[in-house]
């Protein structure tokens, strides 16, 4: 047994954070005229009205200006960001710098009219720019971003996996699949990426 206090042992042995793809910082990989990149720097939750809850709900949310985009649809503002994933459910953002404890954040706002769950580490988020992504994704998934506009939202697959993607603006698209899946979707992007290079 060593006579050293337990501080001293964990200061050589202290835990850090990684991006799901196990780097100590995003690295962004361009392939072609496609850059793509993990964004570790959202904290995300599921939020769902409660039965019976829904003027309270859209009234705390329109108060605390968090969207409520209609299906197929995302919405961005100076916070709060949501994605429709289901009749009365939403994914939400925020800055994780300012919100990594985003469920506890927004409790509050809904009180007992919404369920809130965390979310932030079970996903791995991507964002992919280029000028020519409707022919990337073409190749991953059935989202059409040729007839998409921006603000466009989906839930799909992508190589087995199921993903959250959203065109923010021409020629960039957020995705969201499983933190355990990271590695497989990075290397469908960049595999896809290749073939339209």
């Amino acid at each position: 047994m060593s006579d050293k206090p337990v501080s001293e042992h964990m200061s050589k042995h202290r835990l850090k954070p990684i991006t799901p793809l196990g780097h100590d910082a995003p690295e962004p990989v361009t392939v072609g005229a496609v850059t793509i990149a993990e964004n570790p720097g959202v904290a995300l939750a599921s939020l769902a009205i409660r039965a019976g809850q829904d003027i309270p709900f859209r009234a705390a949310a329109r108060m605390a200006g968090i969207p409520l985009p209609d299906p197929g649809r995302a919405e961005w503002g100076p916070t709060w960001g949501t994605i429709w994933t289901g009749p009365g459910q939403w994914m939400v953002e925020a800055p994780f710098a300012t919100h990594e404890d985003i469920a506890a954040a927004l409790r509050p706002v809904f009180d007992e009219a919404a369920s809130i769950t965390e979310q932030t580490d079970g996903w791995a988020r991507f964002e992919v720019t280029g000028p020519d992504l409707p022919a990337l994704f073409e190749r991953l998934t059935n989202f059409d971003l040729r007839t998409a506009g921006p603000g466009a939202a989906t839930r799909s697959s992508i190589e087995h996996v199921g993903c959250l993607i959203a065109l923010r603006a021409p020629g960039h698209v957020t995705l969201l699949g499983a933190r355990s899946s990271a590695a497989s979707l990075m290397h469908a992007l960049e595999a896809a990426a290749r073939s339209v290079a």
